[in-house]
């Protein structure tokens, strides 16, 4: 596949802008603006930060824990980090074929699994488990034949693995 140098060098220039830059930036504005136009002018908070830096040092040291917390929260605690991974799957549909592919050979190789560990007792398959693996093939294959990329199928096929 072809890599299109121009849009590979915008996505790494917004990464890096918006990750590192801007970020840096940014909080680097928010402690001058804070400090120099209401902590200065507020005497009763400038006897608690007398100087910037102690300013800088007492906020960094409380804010970094709380954003630490709060991303965590994020990811483990509330449902909008699983909404975010819901929009990617769905907006990319290279994604969920590969969630698809994934959960259909977890699927194969559990059957395979079993198939083994049955010939290694010299066991023989059952009828009923012939007919389960005959089942899960067809699926499988069903599933194969009716899915492109453009039809979404993979994406509702990852839908109803999330809700099960």
């Amino acid at each position: 596949m072809g890599k299109p140098k121009g849009f590979r060098g915008w996505y790494y220039f917004r990464m890096g802008w918006s990750t590192y830059f801007a970020f840096i930036f940014a909080a680097v504005n928010t402690l001058t603006v804070t400090y120099y136009l209401a902590i200065e002018k507020i005497p009763a908070l400038m006897s608690i930060f007398p100087t910037f830096v102690q300013y800088v040092l007492i906020v960094s040291g409380l804010g970094i824990p709380i954003l630490v917390l709060i991303g965590y929260v994020h990811f483990k605690r509330s449902k909008a980090f699983q909404s975010e991974v819901e929009i990617m799957i769905e907006s990319n549909p290279v994604a969920s074929r590969n969630i698809a592919n994934s959960e259909m050979n977890l699927e194969i190789n559990l059957k395979l699994l079993d198939i083994i560990l049955r010939f290694y007792q010299n066991d023989k398959i059952s009828d009923s488990e012939l007919k389960e693996i005959r089942e899960l093939h067809e699926k499988l294959s069903n599933f194969k034949n009716i899915r492109t990329i453009e039809n979404h199928k993979d994406i509702d096929f990852v839908r109803k693995q999330l809700k099960q």
